[in-house]
């Protein structure tokens, strides 16, 4: 990908622009003036952002789309080889890149801070993001969600829909990016300082086992120079194995005391740790720190606060999706609201991650009070008859008695089941990566 400037493109086409990552580049270079094209399966908030911000977007995938005069068509790792814009692309000779190898262009010229790991990305990077603009450091930001320029201070009533952003352009060297281990994605980064969350087996459609995982995130420890840093745990079970051939160094970030967070649970507390952390190695001051987290907002669809039903019950979005981000968000919920009925309305994200995990995700989700499940979202795969939201909920039913379950056909069906239960004595959160987020739009008086 060496052969690619920035500078010198014209026209580029997104297959896909939707994707939280692509549309960020889509973004960047929007702001260089280059004239963006591309495509998605749905609109969605995003394209309608990228759309008012002048990018030509179609949507469905058919091969008659791309703009004559492309200089590059980029894609998503999730999109198949045989997408006809990509078949028509390959045809016409155009080159074609990936989301990871447009990161690894700009990682290359950056220092480039890289924040992975199996869950809590998101928000740490938007929490690091956050402090270093807070600290005047000025970076560029890459964030797999939306968050909030904590220097626009002159917003009233913020949304993430209306005033979030992905994708953040600096003047500094610092590039801070979220760096996804799906298909070794991060692999193309060229970082100097990484952030390790945590690491749990997931993504087990393209790993073979948790062992393949830490095989991966050890090469990326690897790609750190004896002056750069790895912030993690270095006494989790999961982590300690990838360190054994780190050559930077390894900073502690459970040793961080910080003050009391807006941002609920255990999780988001681990998620400052690492930012605070992280943003010490870089020399910012520990009092802009403090003030930076325990301020921060939190991230879109990070148990987002969507509005009330009609009957007076609290509405949160979560972009939860595995066992252990299901767990650490029900625990959040029960910790901000200890007297309340807790609603869990989860779309599954996978076959394949329902099926490797049902007994997890049965587990997690028994810590509800009420569960209603929709039909499993397929993103990438082909329907699998073996596995169902139908299968989880009957699972529910025989180990968990205290918790109520039901599968619905849609989010009609949800909705009309809970609508004349739900009262000010409930919390509801919809969980799920795919399009679930609707139904907590729906839900909203």
């Amino acid at each position: 990908m060496k052969h690619i400037n920035f500078n010198h493109l014209s026209r580029v086409h997104f297959v896909g622009i939707g994707g939280i990552g692509t549309s960020a580049i889509a973004r960047m270079l929007l702001g260089r003036g280059v004239k963006i094209s591309g495509s998605d399966r749905a609109t969605s908030a995003v394209t309608k952002s990228l759309t008012r911000a002048g990018a030509n977007i179609s949507i469905g995938h058919t091969s008659d789309i791309i703009p004559d005069g492309c200089d590059l068509v980029v894609h998503t790792v999730a999109i198949p080889h045989d997408n006809p814009e990509l078949v028509q692309a390959r045809q016409r000779g155009m080159p074609i890149a990936t989301y990871p190898e447009m990161l690894e262009l700009i990682s290359a010229e950056k220092y480039t801070v890289a924040v992975a790991g199996t869950h809590g990305k998101t928000t740490t990077t938007a929490m690091l993001g956050s402090i270093l603009l807070e600290a005047g450091v000025d970076p560029t930001i890459l964030v797999g969600g939306l968050m909030f320029d904590p220097r626009q201070k002159n917003i009233s009533t913020p949304t993430f829909e209306q005033h979030g952003v992905n994708f953040i352009l600096g003047a500094s060297d610092y590039f801070v990016v979220e760096a996804d281990e799906y298909r070794k994605s991060f692999l193309h980064l060229a970082p100097r300082l990484v952030v390790i969350t945590n690491i749990d087996a997931d993504h087990l459609d393209f790993y073979k086992d948790i062992d393949d995982i830490q095989a991966t995130f050890a090469e990326l420890v690897r790609r750190i120079p004896p002056e750069g840093y790895i912030v993690c745990n270095p006494n989790d079970a999961h982590i300690r194995p990838v360190l054994s051939s780190a050559r930077g160094r390894v900073v502690d970030y459970t040793q961080c005391i910080l003050p009391k967070l807006m941002v609920p649970g255990k999780h988001n507390y681990a998620n400052a740790q690492a930012a605070a952390t992280a943003a010490q190695m870089l020399g910012v001051s520990f009092a802009t720190i403090e003030n930076s987290v325990k301020n921060f907002p939190g991230t879109w669809r990070r148990f987002q606060y969507k509005g009330t039903t009609s009957g007076g019950a609290l509405v949160y979005d979560d972009y939860a999706h595995n066992p252990q981000k299901v767990s650490a968000t029900i625990a959040g919920a029960r910790e901000l609201y200890p007297d309340r009925r807790l609603v869990v309305i989860f779309q599954p994200h996978l076959y394949s991650r329902t099926k490797q995990f049902f007994m997890d995700f049965i587990n997690a989700l028994a810590a509800a009070d009420k569960v209603v499940l929709t039909p499993i979202y397929a993103a990438r795969e082909a329907p699998d008859a073996s596995i169902s939201s139908n299968m989880l909920a009957e699972k529910l039913i025989a180990v968990a008695p205290h918790t109520t379950a039901i599968a619905c056909l849609d989010f009609s069906e949800a909705k009309r089941h809970l609508s004349h239960e739900l009262s000010e004595k409930d919390v509801v959160v919809v969980m799920g990566a795919g399009n679930s987020t609707e139904l907590a739009d729906a839900l909203v008086y």
